[in-house]
């Protein structure tokens, strides 16, 4: 194992989770690799959870996005959090969020590591980070993710690395570490196409910092993946039938242009679209590659991919890191504050297609909070995305829980991407182009296209007497919220209609 540390010097550094972690005190600010369950810290942040259960010890956690392997609900029940960011999925840690006793931070991806690099956060601690190998000049070579490693490696006051010898040398080459000048100094990031590559191999530490190494053997989590089914399959064929509108208007060409999917059943679903279609030499500037992306490189649609993480289910996990050689001028992994970089997205044309909770009949979209107040997961990359697009896409159902919860509503209860930053929505039902469109002629499109029948009546009564009462936007205050409201007393969402009166 000691091959894989290449600096000799760093060979007495090599110790165990449970004397490494000895190192965090109570109240440091920890930075760990990992963004979507993937290169996530697999010993030393579950060493704390444990060490948690018997000492009173409290952090602040930063990562790139979200860990694997359970760690979050860990850490939250051992009551090691005090508070966390940019971003999280673990349901143990999202009921200690919405109960107030974790603070949470819900953070535009690409800013955590510019707010480090300003000084408007914290200073970290403590860094974790996950690493295939280490460098003969100390230099780490990550994982499966870059996320904010980068930022941590360079501020942080110490590091422990964890050596994860799961994960074949051979991922080396697969990373583009490029960090950006600060402020006032900053230069043009000079990537003008997917597939470019600007930065080094490794990622640059002092290696007077590494305090401690760790070895591991494990796996990521694997993704949870959904076969489509018919409401996402649907939802694909209404895109991928605008895609197709959009190439013989001439503003597409059958390349399309790179394109963005957020995490979850849906994206795959519409990624997976593309395999069928007529589209090819297909591009990727996204945050995370799931299945479908490595499903697209394998049928010859997709020419190349560019993200921050590999998220995928263990069966593509073995597949692409069992034949990197295969996959490895295919794709590229970058830090998150370059590959969710907004001058880059809006320099790319990037086509962004993201997953909303719900969405109003103007357009503003909630892609965070239920009924306006308990989070789900967070923002992630999707506000990066949607207000630097060539085109911001969100699709949803139109309805859910037997048709109980309609995802099209008056007003949404809590807004992440106002209708400025919103083009198409998309739901089973239909599709709903807004570009150009005035705000009433927006609500009517969405209404007749993207709205469950068992809520268009409804909503067109709505609109109608808040038009009656004028104003740009109209809308109808007292019943603006009338739906989540009624869902809460009743559990649905629907009118209640008499009874008939039976003679």
């Amino acid at each position: 194992m000691l091959e894989r540390i290449r600096l000799e010097s760093l060979h007495q550094k090599v110790t165990t989770a449970e004397n490494a972690v000895k190192m965090i005190k109570d109240g440091m600010v920890i930075g760990s690799s990992g963004f979507t369950k993937a290169g996530d810290s697999k010993a030393i942040l579950p060493a704390l959870a444990e060490r948690g259960k018997t000492e009173d010890i409290k952090v602040t956690l930063m990562t790139g996005a979200s860990l694997g392997h359970g760690t979050d609900g860990k850490l939250a029940e051992a009551n090691v959090l005090k508070k966390r960011m940019p971003f999280q999925v673990d349901p143990i840690l999202r009921n200690k969020i919405n109960n107030g006793e974790i603070l949470f931070i819900d953070q535009h991806l690409s800013e955590s590591a510019e707010l480090l690099h300003t000084k408007n956060l914290q200073t970290i601690d403590l860094a974790v980070i996950e690493a295939a190998y280490i460098e003969r000049d100390g230099s780490i070579v990550p994982t499966t993710s870059v996320g904010n490693s980068v930022t941590f490696a360079a501020l942080a006051k110490k590091v422990i690395i964890e050596i994860n010898t799961e994960v074949p040398e051979e991922v080396y080459g697969i990373h583009d570490i490029y960090q950006a000048e600060d402020y006032p100094y900053r230069n043009v990031i000079p990537i003008v196409a997917p597939w470019n590559k600007i930065g080094r191999k490794s990622i640059p530490i002092d290696p007077d910092k590494i305090e401690a190494i760790v070895f591991t053997h494990l796996k990521d989590s694997p993704a949870d993946i959904a076969e489509p089914d018919e409401k996402t399959t649907a939802i694909a064929k209404h895109l991928l039938g605008f895609f197709e509108n959009e190439v013989l208007l001439g503003r597409l060409t059958d390349r399309l242009l790179p394109l963005q999917a957020g995490i979850g059943k849906v994206a795959n679903a519409v990624l997976t679209g593309f395999k069928d279609s007529n589209f090819y030499d297909l591009t990727m500037f996204s945050e995370v590659l799931q299945d479908s992306t490595f499903d697209l490189i394998d049928s010859g649609k997709l020419s190349f991919a560019s993200a921050s993480s590999i998220t995928v289910s263990q069966e593509c996990y073995e597949r692409v890191l069992g034949n990197l050689s295969k996959y490895r001028e295919k794709f590229v992994l970058r830090p998150q504050n370059i590959s969710n970089t907004p001058g880059l997205i809006r320099r790319l044309g990037v086509i962004a297609i993201n997953t909303a909770i719900e969405f109003d009949i103007y357009g503003n979209v909630n892609s965070t909070h239920i009924g306006g107040t308990k989070i789900m997961n967070g923002i992630g990359g999707s506000g990066d995305f949607a207000r630097n697009a060539y085109l911001s896409i969100f699709v949803t159902q139109a309805a859910s829980k037997g048709n109980n919860i309609s995802h099209v509503l008056p007003m949404v209860s809590h807004t992440d991407h106002t209708e400025h930053d919103v083009d198409i929505l998309v739901t089973d039902i239909g599709l709903a182009d807004l570009r150009g469109l005035a705000p009433r002629e927006r609500a009517q499109k969405i209404i007749d296209h993207c709205v469950h029948p068992d809520y268009r009546e409804e909503l067109q009564s709505y609109f109608d007497r808040a038009c009656e009462r004028g104003g740009h936007t109209p809308h109808l205050l007292e019943e603006a919220f009338s739906w989540h409201l009624r869902f809460s007393e009743t559990g649905s969402m629907k009118q209640k209609t008499e009874a008939p009166i039976l003679n």
